[in-house]
Parts: C-alpha cells; sequence; structure tokens
C-alpha cells in the first residue's frame, strides 16, 4: 500500500509555561517562561479509499497534551539534581540549598530529566504513542518537534 507523509503544524498548537532548565547540580537558569509551539509529522498507509485516517483524531491528542501544560510550572521529576516534594498546599523545588514553593494547582511535573525542548518533545512522542486509541491508526514513523521560541525547535522520533 502507498504512504503518505501528515504533518500537523496548526498555530492553536501551542501552550505557555514556566520552567528553569538544570545545567548541573549548582546551576540552573532563573524561572522564566516561553510559548512553546508543538508540531507533529507522521507516516501512514493510504487506504483505497484514499484516506490514511482521521487526523483530527491527533489534533485532538496534541490538544490535549497542549492543555495539560499550558499555564503551568513545569518541574523534571527525574533530575538528579533536583527534589520535588509536597509541603502544606505547596509544591517546593529543592535545589541547591533554594527552596523554590508553588501553589499545587500551578505546577505539573514530567518524568523527564529537565525540562528543555529536546525533553518535552520527547515527552509529547512518548505520550502520543502511549494512547491506545492512537495505536491502530496504522502510523509507522512518529516525529515530534517543540519550539521555545523562533527559530529554536527540537525533535524526536519514533
Amino acid at each position: 500500500m502507498p504512504t503518505t507523509t501528515i504533518e500537523i503544524s496548526k498555530e492553536a498548537l501551542h501552550f505557555a509555561a514556566a520552567h528553569f532548565t538544570l545545567f548541573s547540580a549548582t546551576e540552573r537558569e532563573n524561572l522564566h517562561g516561553h510559548n512553546f509551539l508543538v508540531q507533529l509529522e507522521v507516516e501512514a498507509e493510504v487506504g483505497d479509499d484514499g484516506l490514511a485516517f482521521d487526523y483530527n483524531i491527533l489534533k485532538r491528542a496534541l490538544q490535549g497534551l497542549c492543555d495539560r501544560l499550558d499555564e503551568h510550572v513545569l518541574l523534571p521529576e527525574r533530575s538528579p539534581h533536583l527534589r520535588i516534594v509536597q509541603e502544606d498546599g505547596y509544591t517546593v523545588a529543592l535545589f541547591n540549598g533554594e527552596r523554590l514553593p508553588f501553589l499545587h494547582r500551578d505546577v505539573v511535573t514530567l518524568p523527564v530529566g529537565n525540562i528543555t525542548v529536546e525533553a518535552l518533545a520527547a515527552w509529547v512522542l512518548e505520550e502520543l504513542r502511549g494512547k491506545p486509541y492512537l495505536a491502530g491508526l496504522g502510523i509507522h514513523r512518529w516525529v515530534v518537534r517543540v519550539s521555545s521560541g523562533p527559530g529554536q525547535w527540537a525533535r524526536a522520533e519514533a
């Protein structure tokens, strides 16, 4: 069967989030934010009807991930340099003697080692590939791109 590449790059697929990159056990960026963009490219077989699948399904899945991260502080659960604890209604990031408290509702923790575009692209890719309802779409190749600003992209592929 012939295959096609479908690219999804919509202005609505974005999220605004705060983070800080960890460079070592003693160095980190200051807390700051980005308007992140997310793009997806997939390769799939084209059926006899001229359709690979209804790619609105993918757009909704991407939008759900963006909505989950939008307007939050993102913290990495797997950093060797950062500890995250819950105290009296706060999520507290502990780094090199610093305590950074955030209200629980303002934080999303992710199973990554650092909050970077590289880690976010890989996380989005794994989240999409882990959704059972997407497994039946016959996608052979997945490429996720995440941008933290114009001209700054990271790409994860499977």
